[in-house]
């Protein structure tokens, strides 16, 4: 093209690789909550190396150190409402780089605890109510965001708590679902539980386990020991794996009244296992591997962003090995009739584009919970992927206006 008919140099373009085209589908998704720009991520995307963590971490890293700076300076100018946007653009780009950093990496907890800080330091600057919290589980505290929407007092309102899944963390999460739920007029608590990304950045090496009720009843407890909360208008919502963790909290926890699976996950190893092509739980031993063993497998065999992705599940899930950590997910399940004990008001979120195994365990729920209804998201909609990345307006339109009809 004539450079002289040309408007700019920036490109529309991403990846070949799918798992990275989705994380950029993903960054691109929070623009609509203040959490990255256009013009920045596909600048980074045209820096990093189709396929290469590596890359993606260095682009991302660099990029969220700049944008932190660059905000830091303006609220040292007394900018506050420029300084509020760029940590949240900044705090969402240290998410990214976490997201590609191996789990054993010094990196991943660094680049975590720097999104949390710039996440933080937005709240405080943009004047929002938010509140850390630290959660029991067990012997451990475990991380959580209270926040109040504006213009509230103490009186009590309606709650949501939102768990996120395997790579979500609670910052994102604000951005995907809180800040939405915040201008409806909700108090919100988003916590998390062993295994997920904000307490890795506090207790390295704690696993994933199937009983998240002992996470979401202290949350719960919490929540009623506040004035805020209206305790006949408590809703839970679960992102990705979240969607199971949530399930599995609100089959345990009757205070819960109303559930938003997005999408429900009933089998963890049903689900893990559709996406991998085969069951690694029945693999012959003699193909089983660990973590150490990772670096002798060539390339051909096992691409890196594969490598990465099976070393950070070996290392969270837990159980030593690649077939270990399999038969371990076999424990992460939700039963018929303990579906059919589940009460509360129920909306389950899919996406078409999501894979055969998810849309069928959607469809399960539907089947089995009494006072279910479902919305399964499409390709016109923009928003038939995973968790709706695409679309996070709309889906957020979807679900709190459930929710407020729910609780009305």
């Amino acid at each position: 093209m004539d450079e002289a008919l040309e408007r700019g140099r920036l490109r529309v373009a991403g990846f070949t690789n799918p798992e990275m085209e989705y994380q950029l589908l993903r960054q691109l998704g929070a623009i609509r909550y203040g959490g990255a720009a256009l013009g920045e991520c596909l600048g980074l995307a045209q820096q990093i190396e189709d396929g290469n963590p590596q890359s993606w971490v260095d682009a991302f890293a660099a990029a969220a150190a700049r944008q932190q700076a660059d905000a830091e300076r303006r609220a040292a100018r007394g900018h506050a409402i420029s300084a509020r946007d760029g940590l949240l653009v900044a705090c969402n780009s240290w998410r990214a780089a976490e997201y590609y950093a191996a789990a054993d990496d010094p990196r991943h907890a660094q680049y975590g605890l720097a999104s949390r800080d710039c996440f933080l330091a937005a709240m405080r600057v943009g004047g929002h109510h938010c509140e850390e919290v630290t959660l029991p589980c067990g012997s451990l505290g475990l991380p959580a965001y209270y926040l109040l929407p504006a213009k509230v007092g103490t009186e009590p309102g309606k709650t949501l708590m939102i768990i996120s899944g395997y790579d979500g963390t609670l910052e994102e999460t604000w951005l995907a679902y809180g800040r939405a739920a915040l201008e409806r007029g909700y108090r919100v608590l988003l916590f998390t539980g062993p295994g997920q990304m904000d307490t890795l950045r506090f207790h390295p090496g704690l696993e994933f386990a199937p009983d998240f009720e002992r996470v979401g009843t202290p949350a719960v407890d919490y929540l009623l020991g506040r004035a805020e909360t209206d305790r006949a208008r408590i809703a839970l919502m679960g992102i990705s794996f979240g969607g199971y963790f949530a399930t599995r909290i609100a089959v345990h926890e009757p205070r819960i009244r109303a559930l938003i699976p997005n999408s429900p996950i009933l089998d963890l190893h049903a689900y893990m296992t559709s996406f991998a092509g085969f069951d690694p739980a029945r693999m012959p031993d003699a193909d089983d591997f660990g973590v150490a063993d990772l670096e002798r497998i060539p390339e051909d065999i096992m691409p890196v962003q594969t490598r990465l992705m099976s070393r950070n599940l070996m290392l969270r899930v837990g159980g030593g090995s690649f077939k270990a950590a399999y038969r371990r997910l076999q424990a992460f399940r939700i039963g018929d009739e303990e579906l059919a004990g589940l009460r509360c008001a129920s909306l389950a979120l899919a996406g078409e584009g999501e894979g055969r195994e998810p849309i069928a365990q959607y469809r399960r729920f539907l089947a089995r919970v009494p006072r279910a209804t479902g919305h399964l998201f499409g390709k016109d909609e923009g928003a038939e992927g995973h968790c709706q990345s695409g679309n996070l307006a709309f889906s957020a339109a979807v679900s709190m206006d459930w929710l407020n009809e729910t609780f009305a």
